[in-house]
């Protein structure tokens, strides 16, 4: 196949294709003075302010490193940020890729009140034990018969033992684990009592009630108690008329901040309040505790 250049048909003898010239609708034109648009591209516009140079399109240049402020204008305003600035925090879901506040973290993460409630109890005469140990097994059963409806995952901790008047008491967290960590949810004071105490649960009414399944309410027969307060007894007997109706136990609910709720189990006349252990909540505890086992008591 033959092309326009293909010397067997446009060679350079006379008058057989040497005044050839490329098709203007392709570019060519017939002039030999004028390049054509292929030759165009590689010269400098003629409005081009670089000839002579290397072109660019318009605007291509960055700006100066540091630009000259505009009259008027305030210097902070490209001012670098102070070193004083707070650190921005960083926050997101275990798959966001982003990391917690260290600060934050440690806020959260339960590792024992050692100059707190612990500090109290030893300058008390208490012991501390970390809820391993032989005699805290019971605590556990405590934990599940709790009115706060426990996980499994939930057990004792940071536990402390000791006497607070007439009473024997043993105080502890309530933890869950959370990573490698664990964090107190609940604060529980307990009684080892003597004797047969009935299955009660002693509540501010406000509270919602699970696992009251054979219990039936006991009123006191005071209505501004009744109206804040609710108790339920496995069965209806004078131990707990005596504590439904005893002013000590009723003067010192009403007058507090219906937080707390009681029960029994495994031997054990218990508080509990959403909340760590701290000094306040133990000497709280006990207070109430001590009305509520010696109203039982008295009944007997």
């Amino acid at each position: 196949m033959s092309t326009p250049r293909d010397p067997d048909d446009f060679g350079d003898s006379p008058g057989e294709g040497s005044g050839w010239r490329e098709p203007s609708h392709l570019g060519g034109n017939d002039s030999e003075d004028e390049p054509n648009f292929a030759d165009r591209r590689r010269q400098p516009r003629d409005d081009d302010s670089t000839a002579g140079g290397a072109w660019q399109p318009a605007g291509w240049d960055l700006p100066a490193a540091t630009p000259e402020h505009r009259e008027g204008a305030d210097p902070a305003w490209d001012a670098p940020p102070p070193a004083t600035a707070a650190p921005e925090h960083r926050w997101g879901g275990p798959f966001s890729g982003r990391q917690r506040d260290p600060e934050m973290a440690r806020a959260f993460t339960y590792g024992g009140d050692l100059v707190g409630a612990q500090h109290w109890a030893l300058q008390h005469g208490w012991t501390v034990s970390d809820g391993s140990a032989p005699e805290d097994a019971v605590l556990q059963e405590l934990v599940a018969s709790a009115p706060v409806r426990p996980s499994r995952e939930h057990r004792p901790a940071s536990v402390l033992r000791g006497r607070a008047g007439p009473l024997e008491l043993v105080a502890f967290d309530v933890v869950y684990p959370t990573g490698r960590s664990f964090v107190a949810q609940y604060a529980v004071t307990a009684a080892p009592v003597l004797g047969t105490v009935p299955r009660f649960r002693l509540a501010p009414a406000r509270f919602w009630k699970h696992g009251t399944g054979g219990l039936v309410p006991i009123p006191s027969g005071d209505d501004a108690f009744d109206g804040r307060w609710q108790l339920l007894a496995a069965e209806d007997g004078a131990q707990v008329r005596r504590l439904a109706g005893d002013p000590t136990v009723q003067g010192l609910l009403l007058g507090s901040d219906d937080g707390d709720e009681f029960w029994s189990a495994a031997g054990h006349v218990a508080a509990i309040r959403l909340d760590g252990h701290r000094p306040q909540l133990i000497e709280h505890h006990a207070r109430l505790l001590a009305a509520v086992v010696g109203a039982l008591a008295a009944a007997y």
